[in-house]
């Protein structure tokens, strides 16, 4: 009996789970609009010498490995405030964006690919 139950339960914990996602990772354009479109709170979690060799417009630098400065400069922004985070590839910015949903934060957009996707999709 109890085997049924939780097979009937399953698929809505699941969906449940799902609706529960603090970041949402967004495609190129989609991202590019929504920086574009509207004034957001951009970061690049990538090293201090990777932004200075280029960045997006706008965006702030928060290097993901200096996790002190990372989590200090984070505590002073504003949890409810959707943040739009990228940095090379996807992996340190996914990485950010889960910490962030730890510390509190609502809505993390993260932009699928990073910056080397960026380069190419924008040329």
């Amino acid at each position: 009996m109890y085997k049924y139950f939780f097979l009937l339960l399953f698929p809505f914990l699941i969906i449940s789970q799902e609706n529960n996602q603090v970041y949402e990772v967004l495609s190129y354009d989609d991202f590019k609009n929504q920086i574009s479109n509207n004034k957001v709170l951009l970061f690049d979690v990538r090293t201090m010498e990777e932004y200075n060799n280029g960045h997006l417009k706008g965006s702030v630098n928060i290097d993901f490995y200096e996790e002190e400065l990372f989590n200090k400069f984070f505590k002073k922004v504003e949890k409810s405030k959707p943040i739009y985070i990228y940095c090379r590839s996807g992996n340190r910015s996914k990485k950010s964006s889960e910490k962030l949903k730890e510390l509190g934060f609502v809505k993390v957009y993260d932009l699928e690919g990073g910056y080397k996707n960026w380069i190419i999709k924008s040329n």
